[in-house]
């Protein structure tokens, strides 16, 4: 009898670990409840995050700096959550996010958020797409939690602020009429050139020319925003103290070992068109997308079918 009872005892112990394991698993499968999934941080900021779509877990890191997430969520999520289990998160003073206590917004608290979330969400791994400046949160947190970092997605995204800068400086300036524009001194410090461009494109109602190939682009961004006080605590303050929000990211990419995709817009001219070229991830993908800074939008389809080419070749969940 003992000797029957012997093989069944084991086998029961072998599905009880089994199902243990099984949240675990499926969490790193992309299996992770779908909906709103706010958390609050160690620090007591309140994050948005929201889950939705099928495939790879996928944490979206928007730009702005301080933008959120709304727009793509809204607008490109239908076509990101075929391929992708996707991660919406408004980082702290962003968007639908509460502010920082004694705005600590440094870019070291935020990559301590996103992997505040990961253990959040009880992931082993997640992959990482980024949007203009969201790039160097991204690529700060890969170069911290690699070992977390199942594949990044670059998509018109800023690995070097100041360089991103300078090219929008440089074509911003051109979009302005002749007949109106001020002479621009090249050597006074770059945040007055910078900004003294994108007031005289707001005023003119010429900054869409940066973002967006067309008006409907934009058109359709203001509706999803319209009536939303987004917060902007975030933006407020980065310039006030930009500490490492202003170093050169590209180095550090030759020593990134997982898959990356880089999307890069033709004419994007806010990032700067030949930003891409100076990285150097070992395993890159490069793809370059018509339009300028936001594809979701101007090149949807050209856009999904680049990421499902290159997710179908990442492993799945262990």
């Amino acid at each position: 009898m003992k000797t029957l009872l012997r093989p069944l005892t084991t086998l029961l112990a072998g599905l009880l670990t089994l199902l243990l394991l099984l949240p675990l698993s499926a969490a790193m499968a992309g299996a992770l409840p779908a909906g709103r999934q706010d958390f609050t941080t160690s620090d007591s900021v309140q994050l948005y995050v929201r889950v939705a779509g099928k495939g790879p877990v996928c944490l979206f890191v928007h730009g702005g700096p301080g933008a959120g997430s709304q727009a793509i969520e809204v607008l490109a999520g239908a076509a990101l959550e075929k391929d992708l289990q996707m991660v919406y998160f408004d980082q702290r003073g962003s968007g639908r996010s509460a502010s920082a206590p004694r705005a600590n917004y440094s870019l070291e608290r935020q990559v301590q958020d996103m992997e505040e979330l990961r253990q959040h969400l009880h992931l082993e791994k997640w992959t990482l797409m980024s949007h203009s400046f969201g790039g160097i949160l991204a690529t700060a947190y890969a170069q911290r939690y690699p070992e977390h970092v199942q594949a990044l997605m670059l998509v018109n995204s800023i690995l070097n602020l100041p360089a991103a800068m300078e090219a929008t400086t440089a074509y911003g300036y051109t979009l302005l009429p002749a007949a109106t524009r001020p002479p621009l001194d090249a050597t006074a410090p770059l945040p007055q050139r910078y900004f003294m461009v994108m007031g005289m494109l707001q005023q003119q109602r010429l900054y869409n020319q940066l973002q967006y190939t067309s008006d409907s682009s934009a058109a359709r961004v203001n509706r999803v925003l319209r009536g939303q006080k987004p917060n902007q605590d975030f933006a407020a303050h980065l310039f006030q103290n930009p500490g490492g929000y202003v170093l050169d990211y590209t180095p550090a990419t030759a020593a990134l070992t997982m898959p990356v995709l880089v999307l890069t817009g033709a004419a994007d001219y806010l990032t700067g068109p030949e930003h891409y070229r100076s990285f150097r991830f070992p395993r890159q993908t490069v793809v370059v997308l018509p339009g300028r800074h936001t594809p979701f939008l101007d090149a949807p389809r050209e856009l999904q079918q680049a990421v499902h080419a290159f997710v179908r070749q990442l492993p799945r969940g262990r």
